[in-house]
């Protein structure tokens, strides 16, 4: 493929260095140290570092050109190439290059606050009971037909994700699911690709550090069904429960399929029975009647089954297939997700890190009737201040006991965090602790714990690292559990 061939499609602020038109392109880099003989090295300004400044060390590692928006030094003005757009331009470029295997394939995007991980897992896991060789991308793993690839983005960057596309094509995979981030909308990650079907799960409080508020937040997500840069999806799928969702630009010639709880979902859960061991319901769309049992717990759990059985529905899976699939989707790592040693008493680790999340996990654990909810929770640093003392009303409100503590503090002072989280806490009368250092957090929450209760340890979930102010560390909530479980003298006759 030819120079002129990849950036077929992309709005160019300046023409081709000349002679070089019809240069062969032997590959696609954003990272220089990815660079090679034959590349077009694309150059725009990253989180932490600006690809511009590593464009004279790409091309000495053989990159044909740079693609910028930015004009070109004077040194390099024969071999750069400014674009309208950088990272669109990839996109774009990483599509034509990878000749657009999002065309062929059924693409499922999911966005939403809370439940896509979960969401994808099951849509997967129908997928696979149909028969279909499948790539999951998400905020835990990717898996490509099985093999799992770790999740450095939950959207990686377009030419990643297009080539990920790509390789499931040649293995002979049909079907993609993926979480589609505010980030990864908001950064051109997703953009000119071709979905098929598009998920809205719910919209609360979250990444107001990045976004300026939340209608931009439920803008940057809505980018999705639009279909930024490529046509809108042929179909919608969304939480009719959800105020958002009703403010969605849907476009005319979409298909919608509306799921939830409450009356006039067009597709409904009744007959619901929820206890420790998961779920048993029926399924309810247009008269038709499909029952349906699951190991995941919770009211929070029938949305995102009823929203992954709605997906499956647009893809044409049948609903002995979508039973097949959820009945098989045992657990998401870090969501609800049950530590074991023999004890007497449930101990959870979850992901939730925004208010909403917190009340439906210990709603969930409030659901299995224990004797006493004990909740850690702790708020990340450098992000939406204002949530702090939101999440420690909702943990107060709805547990026995509180473990206030440290989650990824990052450069802020970890004390600093626990009081903005105090100030919601302190609104209702709950017993409570304060421990900073998390591993004594965790001791002290399994050390209050009786016979009966619960212990939710939320905020890092599937994460296996927690970020402090001289660097990161490794630290992962379910390992330190077990460690601490077993300090107490539980699960010992299991160990080898």
């Amino acid at each position: 493929m030819t120079l002129r061939e990849v950036l077929a499609g992309i709005p160019l602020e300046s023409p081709l260095p000349e002679g070089r038109a019809e240069t062969p392109v032997e590959g696609l880099a954003y990272d220089s140290r990815k660079a090679a003989a034959g590349y077009l090295f694309f150059a725009f300004p990253g989180h932490k570092a600006d690809g511009r400044d590593f464009a004279a060390d790409a091309l000495a590692r053989g990159a044909i050109a740079v693609a910028s928006e930015s004009p070109a030094p004077e040194a390099l003005c024969n071999r750069w190439i400014q674009v309208r757009h950088g990272r669109q331009a990839l996109a774009v470029a990483a599509r034509d290059f990878f000749r657009r295997p999002d065309e062929r394939l059924r693409l499922v995007g999911i966005t939403g606050t809370n439940g896509k991980t979960t969401t994808a897992y099951l849509l997967d896991s129908i997928f696979r009971a149909a028969g279909h060789a499948t790539l999951l991308v998400g905020t835990v793993e990717h898996r490509l037909v099985g093999r799992a690839i770790r999740a450095v983005n939950t959207t990686p960057e377009s030419l990643d994700l297009v080539g990920l596309l790509a390789e499931l094509e040649r293995a002979g995979g049909t079907h993609a699911v993926m979480e589609v981030s505010s980030h990864g909308l908001a950064l051109g990650r997703v953009y000119a690709l071709h979905f098929h079907t598009a998920v809205f799960t719910n919209l609360s409080r979250d990444h107001l550090d990045f976004h300026s508020d939340m209608d931009d937040y439920f803008a940057t997500k809505s980018r999705l069904f639009e279909g930024a840069g490529a046509p809108p999806p042929r179909f919608a799928v969304v939480n009719h429960d959800d105020p958002w969702a009703r403010r969605l630009p849907l476009a005319g010639g979409a298909e919608t399929l509306t799921y939830g709880l409450e009356p006039g979902a067009e597709v409904r859960a009744e007959n619901v029975t929820a206890g420790f061991e998961g779920l048993r319901f029926e399924v309810c769309r247009g008269g038709e009647r499909y029952p349906l049992s699951s190991p995941l717990p919770g009211r929070m759990n029938l949305y995102n089954i009823l929203a992954a059985w709605s997906a499956a529905a647009t893809c044409g899976v049948a609903p002995e297939f979508m039973a097949r699939g959820i009945a098989a989707c045992g657990s998401v790592p870090g969501r609800f997700e049950k530590i074991d040693q023999g004890q007497p008493f449930l101990v959870v680790v979850d992901y939730a890190h925004t208010d909403d999340a917190l009340r439906n996990v210990i709603s969930v654990a409030r659901g299995l009737e224990p004797r006493r909810v004990i909740t850690l929770f702790g708020c990340g640093g450098d992000r939406d201040r204002a949530k702090r003392p939101l999440m420690g009303e909702a943990a107060a409100e709805l547990s026995d006991f509180v473990v206030l503590t440290s989650d990824n503090p990052r450069s802020e002072d970890p004390l600093a965090i626990i009081n903005d989280a105090l100030v919601g806490l302190r609104r209702h009368d709950v017993p409570h602790l304060v421990e900073p250092d998390r591993e004594s957090a965790i001791r002290r929450a399994i050390g209050e714990a009786a016979a009966g209760d619960i212990v939710i340890i939320a905020g890092k979930g599937h994460e296996t690292y927690q970020v402090l102010q001289h660097g990161t560390i490794p630290f992962d909530d379910r390992e330190v559990a077990r460690t601490i479980l077993r300090e107490f003298g539980y699960g010992r006759s299991n160990d080898v």
